[in-house]
């Protein structure tokens, strides 16, 4: 065989094997998807009843002198008084806020809620805020947003930027297709959301793309005393359903 044939031949050799790589990878990438999507769901049957949880998103940006902070903070201040856990990416901004006012609230009333953060991998982003009782960390957006969703109960939307965004629009669309319970969304500061809401209806509704229905979820506040008897609601619907379960069936 000359060098050409010997080089076509060794090609096409490489070229098969990596094929076939690739074809292995690929099979056992979907095996551990269906094992993980397994696992996720056993986790929820066996945790979603025992505690009620929040998340509350927002942006890492935003200084502790600002209303933002300032109102995220007393919303998880309260929540924690009535012994809700606390979920945020645990980094700085709204979400140290959030964070900050759960341990508060925790010591204020002794009452059991616990401060989380889930982190995400990020080359601009320093170390998780230093208020959290539990610390989960992620290397993708995709596995981090499944978790919020795992293990929340209801969100709240702070002011944010397109992070903050993609998890409002990420939790409404999970709702809509019922890939999760249904769950209050509530929208944190009228003049930061209206906006978007409004365009919503004007273009996606109005051409029929989405319907009136799956706005039943979501809730737009400007204080975060109305943020926090929306959730509370919630949390008493929570708290019937694990009593009711709690009592032996009649013989």
């Amino acid at each position: 065989m000359d060098r050409k044939k010997k080089a076509t031949a060794e090609q096409f050799l490489d070229f098969k094997a990596i094929k076939q790589r690739k074809k292995y990878l690929d099979e056992r990438l979907q095996y551990l998807y269906r094992r993980a999507l397994a696992l996720e769901k056993e986790l929820r049957k066996l945790d979603e009843d025992k505690f009620f949880r929040v998340c509350i998103f927002g942006s890492a940006r935003i200084s502790p002198n600002t209303k933002a902070y300032k109102e995220v903070f007393e919303l998880a201040r309260m929540l924690a008084w009535e012994g809700i856990d606390v979920l945020t990416g645990g980094g700085p901004g709204l979400m140290e806020a959030a964070n900050r006012g759960a341990t508060l609230g925790r010591k204020e009333k002794n009452s059991q809620s616990l401060s989380f953060g889930i982190s995400i991998e990020l080359p601009f982003e320093p170390r998780p805020n230093s208020h959290l009782d539990i610390k989960r960390h992620h290397h993708k957006f995709s596995s981090r947003l499944d978790d919020f969703m795992r293990l929340s109960h209801a969100v709240v939307c702070t002011p944010g930027g397109v992070g903050t965004l993609l998890e409002f629009f990420f939790t409404w669309q999970l709702v809509q297709v019922k890939h999760i319970s249904k769950r209050p969304i509530v929208l944190l500061d009228k003049s930061y959301w209206e906006g978007l809401i409004d365009w919503t209806k004007e273009v996606p509704l109005a051409r029929k793309l989405i319907s009136p229905e799956d706005f039943q979820c979501i809730k737009i506040v400007d204080q975060p005393k109305e943020a926090f008897e929306i959730i509370s609601k919630e949390h008493k619907k929570f708290l019937e359903k694990k009593n009711l379960d709690k009592k032996p069936a009649k013989s």
